[in-house]
């Protein structure tokens, strides 16, 4: 496949679900993400690391400001932050933005491209915390269906989407690792 690159399967997830069942409120504590960005309208987020505010002079919006920062919610999260972590320490990058994100029964992420100076240089992964009936993910012509467990690092500087089949939501652990010069899987040159 050109833009997915399965990372890694059967990786115990359950600290990190025993973390989200312990603060279940905080699905609702930012719906930020689902009234601005309309292709993730049938989402639920949970911010672990989020760009860093207020925007620097001259980035037009989020999608160009490179420093991240942990989030609020980030506290209740340490086993999925260290998850994170590990990812960016093994591949010798640095850890970006982070979010846990649920998208509703029977509903999908429309079609969208992630643009943007801070999108083109990192590699964006989802461990897949939930998906009863496998989470298909489609970028380009190509599309993975992913099942709990797995790791996946994929190209979202392409058309990209998603659907959950499922009549339960379907949770996954989505993150962005800045890799050293010439190492990224899905990563394309900055712009001048």
């Amino acid at each position: 496949m050109l833009h997915f690159t399965k990372i890694g399967e059967n990786i115990d997830t359950s600290r990190i679900l025993a973390e989200l069942a312990k603060a279940p409120e905080l699905w609702h504590a930012d719906r930020s993400r689902q009234r601005k960005v309309r292709c993730q309208r049938n989402t639920l987020n949970i911010f672990l690391r989020a760009p860093r505010k207020p925007l620097p002079p001259g980035a037009k919006n989020a999608n160009d400001v490179h420093e991240s920062r942990l989030a609020p919610a980030a506290r209740h999260f340490p086993s999925a932050l260290r998850f994170c972590e590990s990812i960016a320490e093994k591949t010798c990058g640095e850890i970006g933005r982070a979010t846990l994100v649920s998208l509703s029964p029977n509903a999908e992420v429309f079609p969208h491209i992630d643009t943007g100076a801070y999108y083109r240089i990192r590699d964006r992964y989802h461990l897949v915390l939930q998906s009863r009936q496998g989470s298909p993910l489609t970028a380009g012509n190509e599309t993975a269906v992913m099942w709990p467990g797995e790791l996946w690092a994929f190209d979202n500087k392409v058309t990209h989407s998603a659907y959950n089949r499922s009549v339960e939501p379907r949770i996954h652990l989505i993150f962005d690792v800045l890799p050293q010069a010439g190492c990224g899987l899905h990563v394309y040159p900055p712009e001048n």
